[in-house]
């Protein structure tokens, strides 16, 4: 062999090498794959709240439909609710009041809503075409988490509760804004002090991970797709009810043109308390969802300050949402009832 072919040839050799490791680097930069396609059979369902939202305007707009079914619908409540009641000379039809119902159903940041009590089953409910009502109630939220109502919502809500009483020739009795606003103010700061949305966050130890490969190894675990790009939910077994568990992650990489090319290196778990009940146990799916996609996905659970969450510190939280749950229960506002979902909102 002479030393030109030798040269050759240990050149050919560390070519070989050269274009192997950078295979191998590109290799550990790309994000990971998931191990076959992804399927989405299931999504997000629609929340209680969101539907019966859509039953009202799809009341005031379809009074000529078919009869539908009757979802559940948002009740007023006077423990987070300020009620005006609405009187009337004689019972009216559901069409008129669907006419005169006001286009939007907020105060500023604050819903609101007015039912009417239906004359032949007695029962108060949001009014529908084909139904007589003898009198009306309106009822406006008094906190949520964009705070307590204020005198600016208060009058905006009795602006357009006088709009209505007038169109359908009715008395309402206002209540007095600054008992409102001062109940209103209570209420916030107990909603306040007693609200909890815990967060982990995963960091990948590794490769970052693909949407593709995220959304497999959430699958693994009962996650489904939510409505949002970069959400992904663990459905309540309650029809209607809001997620249990909801996973999310930075909703551009799961917009890009290609998302299997997106490299996503950090996912949060959350649980938002108030919003489930307390038998569901939700605070241990939290745990128990947070522990095993660590190790499905390789990755280290950290708090918001970005540092590691022990065994101890899910124990400590774990205690502080027993008092928690109490508390709420003192007010009758148990987690997961329909009234903490709204008031937590």
């Amino acid at each position: 062999m002479t030393l030109t072919t030798a040269l050759a040839i240990l050149g050919g050799l560390i070519l070989a090498a050269v274009v192997a490791h950078g295979a191998w680097t590109a290799r550990r930069a790309s994000p990971r794959q998931p191990d076959a396609p992804v399927e989405s059979p299931r999504h997000e369902p629609a929340l209680a709240q969101e539907s019966a939202e859509r039953e009202v305007a799809d009341d005031a707009m379809g009074a000529l439909r078919p009869p539908m079914p009757r979802r559940p619908s948002v009740r007023l409540d006077p423990l987070i609710d300020a009620l005006a009641p609405i009187t009337l000379e004689a019972p009216i039809t559901g069409e008129l009041a669907l006419m005169h119902l006001p286009p939007s159903r907020r105060a500023g940041t604050k819903p609101f809503l007015t039912e009417g009590l239906n004359t032949e089953t007695g029962e108060w409910e949001l009014p529908v075409a084909g139904q007589r009502y003898g009198e009306f109630q309106a009822g406006v939220q008094m906190a949520n988490r964009s705070g307590a109502l204020n005198e600016i919502e208060f009058s905006e809500f009795v602006q357009k509760l006088q709009g209505f009483a007038e169109g359908v020739g009715g008395m309402v009795e206002v209540p007095d804004m600054l008992d409102v606003v001062a109940r209103a103010r209570e209420l916030d700061a107990f909603a306040s002090g007693h609200d909890a949305q815990l967060a982990v966050v995963l960091r990948a130890n590794a490769a970052a991970w693909s949407v593709g490969y995220i959304q497999q190894m959430a699958g693994r675990r009962g996650f489904v797709p939510g409505v949002l790009p970069g959400r992904l939910v663990l459905p309540s077994a309650d029809d209607g009810a809001p997620p249990v568990l909801v996973l999310h992650f930075d909703a551009q990489a799961a917009l890009a043109d290609d998302p299997h090319i997106s490299s996503v290196r950090e996912v949060t778990l959350s649980l938002d308390v108030p919003q489930t009940p307390e038998s569901a146990e939700p605070f241990p799916a939290w745990h128990d969802a947070a522990r095993n996609l660590a190790v499905d996905m390789d990755a280290t659970m950290m708090d918001d300050h970005q540092r590691p969450i022990t065994l101890h510190a899910f124990a400590s939280i774990g205690t502080d949402l027993a008092t928690l749950y109490r508390a709420l229960e003192s007010r009758d506002l148990a987690a997961g009832s329909l009234v903490a979902r709204r008031l937590f909102s």
